[in-house]
Formats: C-alpha cells, sequence, structure tokens
C-alpha cells in the first residue's frame, strides 16, 4: 500500500509545477499570492514539496521543476517516455529501499526505548502487569459494568508516546468518541475489559499490543511503546 501511494504521488508531481526540496543555494524566486487560485496553487506545490523532500531526500530541484511544468503544459518531454519510465521505476526503487533502511533504524530505537521504559515503569507503585504485557494503573475507580467486546464504548483518551508526544486526544479536542471494543487495538481491547464504567486508566502498551512494526500515521513510529490515559464513560447500546 504504502508503494502504491509513493508511485500516485510521483505521477501526480509529474502534473504539477513548483515542486521540491532545495540545497539552499538557489535564488528564491517571489511569486503574487494575493488570488484564491494563487494561494491554493502555492499550498500544493508546498505540500509536494514537503513530502518529495521527506521521502527522497536530495534531488535536482530546477530539473524536477522543468520536467514538472513540462508536463503541466502539455510540452514534449526532455527524454524519450520509455527512458522517464525506467528512471521512474529506479527513483521507486531507491526511495523504497531508503524508506526500508530508516524504518528499520526507527523500529530498533523505539524497541530499544521501549523496552526500557517499560521496564521503569513496571517498577512504580499501583502498576500492575498483564500476562500479555500490558502495564496499567487506576487513576480513578469505577463502580458501573465492564465491557465486553462486543460492546459499544464512549470514552475519553489522550494518546501519546513514551516521550510525552501526543498523537491523539479526544481531551484535546473537547469531545468524547465512541466505537465498538472488538475493533480496536489489542491493547486497548484488553486493557477496557479490566475497567468498569466511571474509572480512568493509564495503560502502556507494547507494540506487539498496539500498532507492532507498521506503526501508525506520521507520529507512530515502528514498534513503538504507547502510553495513553483512557476514561470509560458509558457502554452504548
Amino acid at each position: 500500500m504504502r508503494t502504491v501511494k509513493f508511485f500516485a504521488m510521483i505521477c501526480l508531481i509529474g502534473l504539477m509545477a513548483g515542486c521540491g526540496g532545495s540545497d539552499g543555494d538557489t535564488p528564491r524566486k517571489t511569486v503574487n499570492l494575493e488570488s484564491d487560485m494563487a494561494r491554493s496553487s502555492y499550498a500544493v506545490g508546498y505540500n509536494f514539496g514537503t513530502n518529495i523532500r521527506r521521502i527522497a531526500g536530495e534531488l535536482e530541484l530546477d530539473a524536477m521543476i522543468a520536467g514538472a511544468r513540462d508536463a503541466y503544459m502539455q510540452q514534449d518531454p526532455s527524454l524519450k517516455p520509455e527512458e522517464i519510465q525506467t528512471l521512474l521505476q529506479e527513483f521507486q526503487k531507491n526511495v523504497y529501499q531508503l524508506d526500508q533502511a530508516r524504518r528499520q533504524e526507527s523500529s530498533m530505537k523505539n524497541i530499544a526505548e521501549g523496552d526500557a521504559y517499560r521496564k521503569e515503569n513496571a517498577k512504580k507503585p499501583g502498576v500492575t502487569v498483564t500476562k500479555s504485557g500490558l502495564q496499567y494503573n487506576v487513576i480513578k475507580a469505577g463502580n458501573g459494568a465492564t465491557p465486553r467486546p462486543s460492546d459499544k464504548v464512549r470514552v475519553h483518551y489522550h494518546g501519546m508516546l513514551i516521550d510525552g508526544t501526543v498523537f491523539d486526544s479526544s481531551v484535546d479536542r473537547g469531545e468524547p468518541i465512541a466505537f465498538r471494543l472488538d475493533g480496536l487495538i489489542p491493547g486497548w481491547i484488553e486493557g477496557l475489559q479490566l475497567m468498569k464504567t466511571g474509572a480512568k486508566y493509564r495503560f502502556v502498551i507494547p507494540p506487539e499490543l498496539a500498532y507492532g512494526k507498521r506503526g501508525s500515521g506520521p507520529k507512530i513510529g515502528p514498534d513503538a511503546t504507547l502510553v495513553f490515559e483512557v476514561e470509560l464513560l458509558a457502554i452504548e447500546k
């Protein structure tokens, strides 16, 4: 799926002008951004530039813009079509290899740091470690019913990485969320079944009970340990 999305972005780059990264030596071109169309166009170009710099590193900026401009203006390319196809395939392969290397490095770092964090957290007063490796402590006890995997629950939660970075929070949005328990990550499925309605727990979830090697989105890397503060508000019918 990542490869398909990447190739789709590369194809779009061939249709758009004004994208990419710079080594800082190219003079900055001033553009008029007074109209809505100009501002939208700049936003699209900036977004593509950010993404391509992130996944591919350095590229020849002038050449990339020239290729994008030729495609956008429907001009004849400076390279043969079959050469362009071959170069794109090779570029995609190189970026994929670079991405895999980055993910492997990130995975090893997250595993080491997560193991150390959970080891220290397990020593804290009030922390319980289950057979699966889930760690929890009770912030506030509840006195209502306990959910089953097939139940729909309404919760408030605050999700963080072990360094305190918040990656998702219904608390910050100011609105609880409801979902079926059996559609969540294993750490949540297990953890919420330890709670009674009205309770608030803190969970430290190892990667095998979270998103594992695949991670999730731009903030949750591969093999990341996650920390959640979860308040069980209700079990909905």
